[in-house]
């Protein structure tokens, strides 16, 4: 997933704000399903969440107005109401990474009862390692 780094990404200092790669790490997860068939909305409706219980970020280089940027996702381990997924957002000019994370994610059903991971996403998670 490709996107241009914007104004309002960015703090008084010219280069993209620490918080905003959340976001970023959010919109790959998020794309990752979806060019796997899968939307998150559609397995919400089927009562299945996903909150964050674990991220560890590491910043290695400043990205700046303007910049294109991608969100790399590679799946690491998947358990049964569980997975995680490195990622990377990665300077498209050039390949650079930028920063890096390791997030896992824990299926839930509504009122935050853990659940297994739906069928569909189990079988789409262990069919593919990395999505650029």
């Amino acid at each position: 997933m490709e996107f241009r780094v914007y104004y309002e990404d960015t703090d008084a200092g010219g280069v993209v704000y620490h918080a905003r790669y959340l976001g970023f790490f959010e919109r790959g997860r998020c794309e990752f399903l979806r060019r796997k068939g899968l939307s998150v909305r559609a397995l919400a409706d089927q009562g299945a969440v996903f909150p964050v219980v674990r991220m560890e970020i590491d910043f290695k280089a400043p990205a700046v107005l303007d910049d294109l940027l991608r969100v790399d996702t590679e799946v690491v381990e998947v358990g049964k109401t569980s997975f995680t997924l490195e990622q990377r957002v990665v300077r498209a000019e050039d390949g650079k990474t930028l920063v890096g994370g390791r997030v896992t994610l824990v299926c839930v059903r509504p009122g935050m009862k853990p659940r297994r991971l739906p069928e569909e996403l189990l079988e789409a998670l262990q069919s593919v390692t990395k999505i650029e």
